[in-house]
């Protein structure tokens, strides 16, 4: 057992440079635990975000574990960065609730525009032009986007909790909150603030199983086991249709995906850039490239 584990030490030293940038197989253990626990709740949201657009949830599940998980090991074996990437929630809803819902394109003619604006960015990323256009944008119009998404996200679960309605006088006002819902809506994010306010790892997901375990017997949430074969890609795969490529709406849309498509659901290991295998150095080039 101590020879397996020195092998293992000695193949993440050597591919991670762990000494040199003075962290260990342990720190980096934790920091991966902590992170994953941090962001695992995405690999549940997601699918219900994106159902709301007609999509496959379990396809959707499946996705967002590929993305993940590919996109992170890349980061780690090729850009050796203690950064986990995973879809970013501003993204989806921007997706389902704008372009499919308010836009009235189909999920597939919306896809089409995410492929689109994925090719322009892989383009502008290798010429190095999205770090100018990054670096360009003042650091209080950055902040004012991140909190601009995250109210977005906000109004979008008040909504479906019911906690607000729609009204025609003011567009908004407050919902019945004595219904379950509400409710468990409420509970849900009085635990979340009250686990994070105490650094405790997986606070989010631990709200989250909390809700789900409430709403069982109240019929607002459906156990279907514990563990099953992962559901088919089919329903989404490759599922594109460029049938509105030209019209004004999906040129407009193509570049706001994009603008919204910034890595803030990035987690870099916590403790100092030192501690989490980032020197500051490199984290100080990194940062205003990748927020």
């Amino acid at each position: 057992m101590s020879d397996t584990a020195a092998g293992s030490g000695g193949f993440l030293e050597r591919q991670f440079r762990l000494r040199e940038n003075g962290t260990n197989v342990r720190t980096e253990f934790i920091a991966g635990v902590t992170t994953f626990l941090t962001m695992v709740y995405i690999v549940f949201v997601n699918p219900q975000i994106l159902g709301n657009a007609g999509m496959d949830k379990g396809a959707v599940f499946v996705a967002t574990c590929i993305a993940s998980a590919v996109s992170t090991l890349v980061m780690a074996f090729y850009a050796n960065y203690p950064i986990a990437l995973a879809p970013g929630m501003g993204l989806n809803a921007f997706f389902a609730f704008t372009v499919v819902l308010t836009y009235k394109y189909t999920w597939q003619q919306a896809l089409a525009g995410v492929f689109c604006s994925g090719v322009i960015f892989f383009l502008i990323s290798i010429f190095r032009v999205r770090e100018y256009i990054i670096n360009s944008i003042p650091k209080n119009l950055k902040f004012a986007i991140a909190a601009g998404v995250g109210l977005f996200l906000g109004i979008i679960a008040l909504e479906q909790a019911k906690i607000v309605v729609g009204n025609p006088a003011t567009l908004v006002t407050l919902g019945d909150l004595k219904q379950w819902p509400a409710i468990l809506c409420l509970l849900g994010f009085v635990v979340i603030v009250a686990l994070n306010y105490r650094n405790i790892g997986g606070a989010t997901l631990i709200g989250i199983l909390l809700v789900t375990l409430i709403g069982l017997p109240l019929g607002l949430a459906q156990f279907q086991g514990i563990m099953s074969m992962p559901p088919s890609l089919a329903p989404t795969f490759l599922q594109l249709d460029f049938s509105r490529v030209t019209e004004a709406t999906f040129i407009i849309a193509r570049p706001a995906v994009r603008n919204s498509d910034r890595i803030r659901h990035l987690q870099i290991h916590h403790g100092p850039p030192q501690v989490s295998g980032l020197p500051a150095a490199q984290l100080s080039i990194l940062r205003p490239i990748l927020t």
